[in-house]
């Protein structure tokens, strides 16, 4: 991953945020490169999600810095940043029936000025963005009729119409199945080689693991470690960040990390093993 001074995508620099008085992320610093891809891990609660609406300016710090593409997110006009960052949310909330076309032409919004309509030339982006997520067939649905799965597959192809140089996703596959999933990914991978920077939240460890370069592990707001998926995804860090026992491993096919849950009869040993090797003081 690199540092500050050699070109990033999107920048992070001793940023710290909280909700009213209780802060969520302490500060936290990493940069993502230009055309890197980045997953953002760690347990419920440490903060994976604030980092995404930090980056994406929808929050700013009560300290430190965002920056996108070498400027500070905070002294952008809205409509600039929106030309660089898009994001695909965990949920989004679509309570008007509009057709699937007209839900991605709104990513174009941030390109169009004044009270201008969409053109041509946004109705080829619209329509690009929908055959790239597989949902072209859908474009005069109602997005109010479409299942959790289509509907995120959607919401990124809206992203995908802003054109933006970095796209940041909270969880995007939690609604899709195992084909659809590996589908989304695949293709956040195509548009990484073409240049985009993607910064990911992922609880799925395998996916972190099979398509990401550098991993970010949170813990209780703070970055525990960050580095390649093999350097971050140990039995150790994940252990002591998840406080829970896992098996990790070396998949022969991928030769990426695999990580497995264990049921209490499995836990419950490993543990007792752990403990007994930690140092007394540290008991």
């Amino acid at each position: 991953m690199k540092r500050a001074g050699q070109g990033v995508g999107v920048e992070l620099r001793d940023v710290t945020f909280g909700y009213r008085r209780e802060p969520v992320v302490r500060d936290v610093g990493f940069a993502v490169p230009p055309g890197g891809f980045v997953g953002v891990i760690g347990p419920n609660g440490s903060g994976k999600s604030t980092l995404i609406k930090l980056m994406s300016g929808v929050i700013r710090p009560w300290r430190g810095e965002v920056r996108v593409a070498g400027d500070d997110a905070a002294r952008l006009p809205r409509a600039e940043l929106a030309r660089r960052v898009a994001v695909v949310p965990q949920e989004t909330d679509l309570p008007f029936p509009y057709t699937v076309l007209e839900m991605v032409l709104f990513g174009r919004t941030p390109h169009l000025s004044g009270f201008a309509f969409e053109g041509d030339s946004d109705l080829a982006v619209a329509r690009a963005a929908l055959e790239r997520t597989g949902t072209l067939d859908l474009a005069e649905r109602a997005v109010t009729e479409l299942s959790g799965g289509e509907r995120q597959r959607v919401v990124l192809a809206r992203a995908l119409a802003q054109e933006p140089r970095v796209l940041l996703l909270d969880e995007p596959s939690a609604f899709l199945d195992i084909r659809h999933e590996v589908e989304m990914y695949d293709l956040l991978r195509e548009l990484q080689r073409e240049g985009l920077t993607v910064v990911s939240v992922l609880h799925d460890l395998n996916l972190a693991a099979l398509y990401c370069d550098s991993i970010v592990l949170l813990a209780e707001g703070r970055v525990f470690c960050e580095g390649t998926p093999a350097e971050v995804m140990t039995y150790a860090n994940l252990t002591e960040v998840y406080q829970t026992e896992v098996y990790v491993t070396m998949n022969e096919i991928t030769d990426t990390m695999n990580i497995l849950p264990l049921d209490a009869a499995h836990r419950e040993p490993l543990s007792r093993a752990r403990e007994a090797r930690r140092p007394p003081r540290e008991r």
